[in-house]
């Protein structure tokens, strides 16, 4: 590969001392191209490694390679052409046979071997290293997929490494290769309608989402039981929503401010300040869903410290009625236990016993009997208890 440093007249540049830092790399493995007339998909998750390649010239397509090896050979025989690789979490060898072709940024191929990085944007020389976080909603599950797509964009050159089953840049390649008049200013362009279809599927999820919070206002004042979890777990993917698009302001306003020093082409420049606008609108759109999951969280929290208290109250209200009963009876047992005590004394019939013989003993017997029933009564009206 050594004569495609005649290619560009800065191509000598690509070739510097970071390339010595990288381990050789393995050759690329031969891969059996697909049958004739079928379609590549980049929408397959499950395979990894080469999704699809090709090469363009004056924003035509030119060619197909199979393998990476195919699209370096034809690279070199097409001056003028632009390669366009796209990968699917992709083998080390894969990465470091592309970092030592085009010369890409050692700290740039390790994050994107490692994956699990925040959206940012790196220049490296004359190559440009982007990071992006896609998102999908899930119908069937109604939770968000977060994706993560490595862009390393070069003068001829655009290599895309996908790390989750979004974005669908097979879209955006048909997209564009129905668009020869965009696709001809090159890889610029082709990052733009990247971040563009990326920022274009953050509108499903937005959609998705409100649904949600409608549904999740609806349990709370239901009282669903289970409604808690969902809140926090959707907040948790707010979190994370935040995190894709936050930073993407900043890396948009970021490219716009270097129009006039890259010289960028008008059109790419309307399509990127659309695309910004969009970006702008759905990071507002997150703020303030991640603000009304903590609102319903918090209203949630009322609501079920209110339930609480009434539950209690109910309670507490049922065991001072039963205290109330509890009290009547233990009253009427006293009132009757005196007649009982006296009657029961009088009744055991001994020879010897006091009174038995005395005339007024009955009637004696009789007004104690009264008098005690009537003094406890008026004691325990007079406390409430009947």
């Amino acid at each position: 590969m050594s004569e495609r440093r005649a290619r560009p007249e800065n191509a000598n540049a690509r070739r510097s001392v970071w390339r010595r830092a990288l381990t050789p790399p393995q050759p690329p493995s031969s891969r059996t191209p697909p049958p004739a007339g079928e379609p590549v998909s980049a929408e397959q998750p499950e395979v990894a490694g080469v999704v699809q390649a090709a090469l363009y010239r004056d924003g035509v397509r030119i060619s197909s390679p199979a393998t990476l090896a195919d699209t370096y050979r034809e690279l070199l025989d097409q001056p003028s052409g632009m390669a366009w690789i796209g990968l699917a979490r992709p083998t080390e060898g894969e990465l470091l046979s592309l970092a030592a072709e085009f010369d890409l940024h050692p700290l740039a191929v390790e994050d994107a071997m490692e994956a699990h990085q925040r959206p940012k944007l790196e220049r490296y020389g004359d190559t440009l290293f982007v990071v992006l976080r896609a998102a999908r909603y899930l119908d069937a599950p109604e939770e968000v997929d977060f994706g993560e797509l490595h862009v390393f964009l070069g003068p001829d050159f655009l290599i895309t490494v996908r790390h989750g089953a979004a974005p669908d840049l097979s879209a955006v390649r048909r997209r564009l290769e129905d668009s020869p008049e965009l696709l001809k200013l090159g890889p610029e362009a082709v990052l733009y309608a990247i971040l563009d279809a990326v920022v274009d599927g953050y509108a499903p999820v937005v959609s998705g989402v409100q649904n949600d919070i409608d549904e999740i206002e609806t349990e709370v004042f239901r009282g669903d039981p289970e409604v808690s979890r969902r809140i926090y777990e959707l907040s948790r993917e707010m979190v994370e929503f935040q995190r894709a698009t936050r930073p993407l302001v900043g890396m948009l306003h970021g490219l716009i401010a270097g129009f006039s020093k890259y010289g960028t082409d008008e059109e790419l420049q309307r399509h990127l300040r659309d695309v910004a606008d969009h970006v702008t609108h759905t990071s507002e759109r997150v703020d303030g869903f991640r603000q009304a999951l903590a609102d319903i969280l918090t209203v949630n929290a009322t609501l079920v410290t209110q339930q609480q208290n009434a539950e209690m109250r109910a309670l507490a209200q049922a065991g001072f009625e039963q205290n109330e009963e509890i009290k009547r009876i233990s009253s009427w047992a006293a009132i009757l236990f005196a007649p009982t005590l006296v009657g029961t004394i009088y009744g055991m019939n001994f020879h010897d016993m006091p009174e038995l013989s005395w005339g007024f003993g009955y009637p004696f017997a009789i007004g104690l009997m009264g008098v005690v029933c009537f003094s406890l009564y008026v004691i325990f009206k007079r406390r409430g208890w009947l």
